[in-house]
């Protein structure tokens, strides 16, 4: 037979530069299948839908680059749903290929396999653009459309889905080159010369970055040492300054003496960042009530508007942007005491640090300074969000804030892995989010993949324990019960290991380098902090 539509769109997304796949192959998918052995993309099982979506998802925080993932229709789409929220609370580029009924099934109510009246009316909640494919010849400019929101919008999860019966048409008349995607927005000069004005005559200006500007580190650091301005970043912005550089704040801007920082600054600048609750309002203060004026930076027209009153505002790629500023400030700056207000700030900041788990962040730095460290909602996650600081940008990301689900870590560490294959690769998950997604440890134990998972155990939901006793509420339904987490890491071909001290973790850290595969590595939080407080300084301190 020639080539089905199925085959031509896998064609057309090498030809868009994918080169990994994640799906579980089934029967409305097998279209879809048909062709990718023709190319070099590579197919990657999970032993989930939700982890496909994780998976695609982490490989899109890790290179910038849209991570794909194909479902069957109903149950398979349904089970995306969540990574799919996390991709949009978090603007992550992230394609989801369904199948659908046929055509002329689609609403017909008959009882078919995998019916949904509307998957679209499911997806469309949760995504940038979704969009029924009802004839091959739209495909170019279809998936032309959803590769130029990645590359020139506000990014975030798109769903394609495809009936049968258009999935298995005759495709060999189409033209599989890929359409041009279109450029990232400009700002205009007069916006620009505003900004300038605005920051130039600022005293005391601040900068805040969010992961709209991961593309734009060179850039925000010039303009940084030309404004004399400190810099800080939320949690998917970690990296992009230096933590050693003089004028990164670090730490997070939910901390209170950062967040009266930004309030108190005659002018912030804020770049790529919703200004958000999750975050700049971890403790639930209220909403920043910024006293100076606002220059935003942000590609979306409608973000400009939410969260914050800005005096000038920028619809533009916040490279550009950026670069546009640059040529605009002063290449020797004026003294606005930027080093000196990030000292100040970095001391306050370090007041609130934990000593059990600012050491615990330092081993795994000293065993592995290059490493892309992946978070799900758990205790080590809530102290990296606020105190942990990566060697560069797409090294840090977390489930933690945007939508907030349980389950993120061991696929989405699974999707880094895959896409920086030579650099270490650290998963840090607590024992409740690791029963949602286990079983995809079975997916890196197949791959042969060295990931570390570190599974920090104690037995129960702690934090929300403690909100709930501190509401004065019995805590019922905390407990996650005993799991040995060796034991089925084990059955899942992991190797694995309990951890009783810092000590040791130094040490299979170091270790992990020598052998090949997964490793688990199981902390139980109350006997490591107890070993800890009793032993004094952890190892390289």
């Amino acid at each position: 037979m020639g080539r089905t539509c199925g085959e031509a769109l896998v064609e057309m997304l090498e030809g868009h530069g994918v080169d990994t796949l994640f799906g579980i192959p089934g029967a409305h998918t097998l279209e879809l299948y048909r062709g990718i052995s023709n190319t070099k993309i590579r197919h990657i099982t999970p032993r989930h839908e939700q982890g496909a979506g994780f998976m695609a998802d982490g490989y899109a925080r890790a290179t910038g680059r849209p991570g794909v993932c194909f479902a069957i229709s109903g149950p398979g789409v349904t089970n995306t749903l969540t990574a799919l929220g996390q991709a949009l609370g978090d603007s992550i580029p992230v394609l989801l290929v369904s199948s659908v009924a046929a055509t002329h099934d689609i609403a017909m109510g008959e009882g078919r396999l995998h019916a949904i009246d509307s998957q679209r009316a499911l997806t469309s909640h949760l995504t940038r653009w979704s969009h029924t494919l009802l004839r091959p010849d739209e495909l170019p400019k279809v998936l032309a459309r959803a590769f130029s929101l990645f590359a020139s919008a506000r990014p975030g999860p798109v769903h394609l889905e495809i009936p049968l019966d258009v999935l298995a048409a005759p495709a060999e008349h189409l033209d599989l080159r890929p359409w041009p995607t279109t450029s990232p927005p400009a700002a205009t000069p007069e916006v620009i010369r505003q900004a300038s004005l605005l920051l130039d005559s600022a005293s005391s200006p601040i900068i805040a970055v969010g992961g709209g500007a991961q593309d734009a580190a060179s850039e925000l650091q010039t303009l940084a040492e030309r404004l004399d301005a400190p810099v800080v970043n939320t949690v998917n912005a970690k990296g992009l300054l230096p933590a050693d550089h003089a004028l990164a704040v670090c730490g997070s801007v939910s901390c209170a003496p950062v967040r009266q920082a930004l309030e108190s600054a005659d002018v912030v600048l804020a770049v790529g960042t919703e200004l958000g609750e999750t975050d700049y309002d971890y403790e639930f203060a209220g909403d920043l009530e910024l006293s100076g004026k606002l220059v935003r930076i942000d590609i979306e027209p409608a973000q400009l508007s939410r969260n914050a009153r800005a005096e000038v505002a920028i619809c533009s790629d916040a490279r550009n942007a950026l670069r546009a500023l640059c040529d605009q400030a002063p290449v020797h700056p004026r003294d606005r005491r930027g080093k000196g207000r990030v000292r100040e700030l970095r001391a306050a900041v370090a007041a609130c640090r934990e000593p059990f788990l600012e050491a615990f962040f330092a081993t795994i730095q000293q065993q592995a300074p290059d490493a892309v460290v992946v978070g799900d909602s758990t205790r080590a996650s809530y102290y990296a969000w606020m105190q942990f600081d990566p060697a560069g940008p797409r090294s840090y990301f977390h489930s933690a804030s945007g939508f907030g689900t349980l389950g993120y870590a061991i696929p989405a560490a699974i999707g880094a892995k895959l896409a920086h294959p030579t650099r270490p690769v650290i998963a840090l998950l607590g024992d409740g989010g690791a029963l949602f997604t286990v079983a995809e440890l079975a997916v890196a134990a197949q791959l042969q993949l060295p990931v570390i998972f570190i599974i920090w155990n104690n037995s129960e939901y702690r934090e929300i324990r403690t909100m709930m006793q501190a509401r004065d509420i019995t805590p019922i339904g905390v407990s996650t019960g005993p799991v040995d987490f060796c034991a089925v890491a084990e059955a899942l071909g992991c190797r694995a290991c309990r951890i009783e001290s810092l000590a040791q973790l130094d040490r299979e850290l170091a270790k992990a380098r020598e052998h090949d595969g997964p490793l688990v590595l199981e902390i139980i939080e109350q006997e490591t902090e107890r070993h800890f407080a009793g032993h004094g300084t952890p190892p390289h301190q």
